[in-house]
């Protein structure tokens, strides 16, 4: 396949460049301007970068950013309540992998207000409490600081595609107060890749912004053929207008207030489509901040319900409910949890999938959605391209510019080694929790496919093993879930070379064919289920034999090209022992050893150790520590009966929650030890919320309370519950297992946790295991 050139689709279609009406829709900072000096080969490593590498984005820190989504539709906001003006920032609003709006900046008297709270509570609204510094009136009067009180919500309407803000202006001091406040706007319609530092310009054409009866339009004519539109509406209708800005004059008594409403519509239709008439602003939201309150709590409702006598722990099962709640997207008319916000607000087959798996005590529908979904974008052919080949499940799916124009591979993108095993472990794991065989007997033909991959594209040299090598120039070099291009590294510094059988794949592989064999055999295929489990037993003895370093003392990370191994000490192996591959007593060696000061820095285990010469505190995969992670090392660590060093990541990913606003757990965090510092030290441009940290804390409860599902048996076993330290009494309402559900009360003892069975349903059985 030939080189895409920037500005060219792989078709052939030819994406013109932002002409002199593009200037005016965005301001460019001398940031940006010596961007776009850049040469050709310095753009092209920007692309390789976010492309080939897994870089996630190179644009400023967006750690303190103000997030809410509702499906499709999301805000990324900066900590004062602006979206600057400007370039190399991560903020603006977001619809269908494209940044709609990447400037909203409001202004009193030409100063910026003055952020005094703000909270994303509820996922889909945003809430900031502002007020004024000192300013001048135009007759050049002192309005003292503080003064003014500014309220300003703002709240997603997806089924509007639109954003609806009140700003209200109450006049807390003893005199009339006048001055102009102006709200300024940019639209630069970049695709998510153009955020995230892939290209410098779109490919499309922007018009002109215009003002018309007293509301801004912004259009932009996409390579991929879609006309994409804001329109912003006011009430009352601006003073005055100059370019992007809309100036109200405001003229408040004491004690009085003024309000304006903003509603920003986002439309993507394609050319020649009519548009729809936008109405005005409203200046209440309480109806529709209604209607989404009712539909968030009602989707809540059909969880297990959780409550506990740690303030700490109900307060992050609550956010992490509800952050899941927030991710919740849809194709079609099948949802999925989209991977994070902002980068990665799409369908990712790993992410997708994991999360999908650590809900499952608590929302095992999505699960069923999730596979079905992924089952319809499953390989069909070989593409080198889209790394696509027969059988394999989706890696990525995106549906901006970039994609739907053909520059970038992501319209349907397969570059992962992980998805496919990991797609049959969630539907093993989704029949134990439901004793639904409907699904897997649905599902036997992408079933099949997906083993056929495994076991002959996945293993092309016949070695035993799945492994991955990337075979497009714009795909990932590295395809498990450490997937930036540094993260697989040699003890010498040095990159490993492809291909590449990561360690955690094959205990996937492992499981999966397991899990499947079971199904299969309560489907009535016992000649199948015995030769997957035969395939399985084969691998455990080769993997035990070729992976293990025992100057380690724990599983290498990979095997590299000629078998050898890349044996540097990581936390991949943890999800390998959750997966069971291990032989005990390995098993019990790499738990020890993951649990070591260079693995495990006080909040968490490490993606790599400090005491490894790649070493990075901020490195992407690197030295990381990451909540999901965590929480299958920490599965990891019960299956091999280190039950206190379960505990100690639980406990410790809960004390690194109460540092993260509203208690939300990022993607990551940075690697340094908790002593240096006392709180966790934030991933500069990690995303929050994210899909499978959200699904951490609930997954940790799942696994140290014991519960082991058998629907098909209608049973729930209960074997060795522990609880953390910092809470003593858990009750769990309206758990599933099968058609049945249970009530139950865990309460700490000094060798583990009583369980008491309040209520079941269903003729549900429940065993307790010591």
């Amino acid at each position: 396949m030939a080189k895409t050139k920037q500005g060219t689709s792989r078709r052939g279609q030819p994406g013109a460049k932002n002409t002199g009406a593009g200037s005016l829709v965005r301001s460019r900072s001398a940031k940006a301007q010596d961007k776009a000096r850049q040469t050709p080969h310095a753009q092209q490593e920007r692309k390789h970068r976010v492309l080939a590498k897994g870089h996630p984005a190179m644009v400023d820190s967006i750690a303190g950013a103000i997030t809410v989504k509702n499906f499709d539709l999301y805000y990324v906001i900066a900590s004062d309540a602006q979206i600057p003006v400007s370039d190399g920032h991560g903020f603006g609003l977001y619809f269908h992998d494209c940044r709609f709006i990447g400037g909203y900046q409001m202004a009193m008297a030409g100063l910026t207000p003055v952020v005094l709270a703000s909270t994303a509570q509820r996922g889909y609204a945003a809430l900031f409490e502002l007020t004024n510094p000192d300013l001048h009136s135009k007759q050049g009067r002192l309005i003292p600081k503080d003064e003014l009180g500014i309220r300003w919500e703002r709240i997603l309407d997806a089924e509007q595609t639109c954003v609806r803000e009140v700003v209200t202006i109450q006049n807390l001091g003893h005199e009339a107060h006048d001055f102009p406040l102006t709200l300024q706007f940019g639209a630069g319609f970049e695709d998510i890749f153009n955020v995230r530092g892939l290209v410098l310009q779109n490919l499309g054409r922007a018009e002109r912004p215009a003002w018309r009866n007293g509301r801004l339009h912004f259009a932009y004519r996409g390579a991929d053929r879609l006309r994409r539109t804001a329109t912003i509406a006011f009430s009352p209708l601006p003073d005055a207008t100059e370019k992007t800005t809309a100036e109200f004059r405001i003229d408040v008594p004491a004690g009085a207030t003024r309000t304006i409403a903003v509603t920003i519509e986002l439309k993507e239709q394609s050319e020649g489509a009519g548009a729809k008439q936008l109405k005005s602003p409203e200046a209440t939201l309480d109806g529709l901040a209604g209607n989404l309150r009712t539909n968030s709590e009602e989707w809540l409702e059909q969880h297990t319900k959780l409550d506990s006598d740690s303030v700490l722990l109900n307060s992050i099962m609550d956010r992490s409910l509800r952050d899941v709640a927030m991710l919740r997207s849809e194709l079609g008319n099948r949802g999925y949890f989209a991977a994070g916000v902002p980068w990665f607000v799409a369908l990712f087959g790993r992410d997708s999938l994991i999360v999908a798996l650590e809900m499952l005590a608590f929302q095992p529908e999505i699960a069923a959605q999730t596979l079905r979904l992924l089952a319809s974008y499953q390989g069909t052919r070989t593409d080198r391209w889209r790394e696509e080949q027969p059988g394999k499940i989706l890696h990525e799916l995106r549906v901006g510019e970039l994609a739907r124009a053909g520059d970038v591979p992501h319209a349907r993108f397969y570059g992962t080694v992980d998805a496919t095993p990991l797609f049959l472990l969630l539907l093993g794991h989704y029949a134990a929790w439901t004793g639904d065989l409907g699904l897997f007997r649905e599902l036997q033909g992408p079933v099949e496919k997906a083993l056929g991959w495994i076991d002959k594209a996945g293993d092309d040299r016949g070695e035993g093993y799945l492994k991955y090598r990337s075979g497009s120039s714009e795909g990932l070099v590295n395809q498990g879930w450490k997937d930036s291009g540094d993260a697989i590294v040699r003890a010498d510094r040095s990159l490993a070379k492809p291909p590449i059988a990561l360690v955690e794949v094959q205990g996937y592989v492992f499981a999966a064919k397991l899990a499947i064999a079971d199904l299969y055999e309560r489907n009535g295929n016992a000649d199948r289920a015995r030769q997957l489990r035969q395939e399985a037993e084969r691998l455990r003895i080769r993997f035990n034999r070729d992976f293990w370093c025992e100057d380690q003392g724990i599983f290498a990370l990979a095997l590299e090209a000629g078998r050898r191994q890349v044996s540097v000490v990581s936390s991949n192996p943890g999800h390998a022992l959750w997966c069971g591959i291990a032989d005990r007593d390995k098993g019990r060696r790499s738990a020890a050893r993951l649990m070591q000061d260079d693995m495990f820095n006080g909040w968490g285990v490490r993606t790599l150790a400090a005491s490894e010469r790649r070493y990075n505190p901020v490195g992407y995969h690197l030295g990381t520590v990451w909540p999901h992670d965590n929480a299958l090392v920490a599965a990891g660590l019960r299956e091999y009966g280190e039950h206190d060093a379960a505990l100690r990541i639980f406990t410790t990913i809960a004390e690194a929650a109460m540092h993260f606003r509203h208690h939300r757990l990022p993607e990551a965090m940075a690697g340094f030890p908790r002593a240096d510092f006392q709180v966790p030290v934030h991933y500069p441009v990690a995303c929050h919320p994210q899909a499978w940290a959200a699904g951490a804390v609930p997954f940790l409860l799942t696994v140290c309370l014991g519960l082991e599902p058998d629907a098909f048996a209608n049973k729930l076993r209960i074997m060795r519950p522990r609880m953390p330290d910092f809470v003593n009494r858990i009750e769990l309402r309206g758990l599933r297992v099968g058609k049945g559900s249970v009530d139950l009360e865990f309460r700490r003892t000094d060798d583990g946790a009583d369980v008491d069975i309040l209520q079941t349903s269903g003729q549900l059985a429940v065993e307790v295991g010591g």
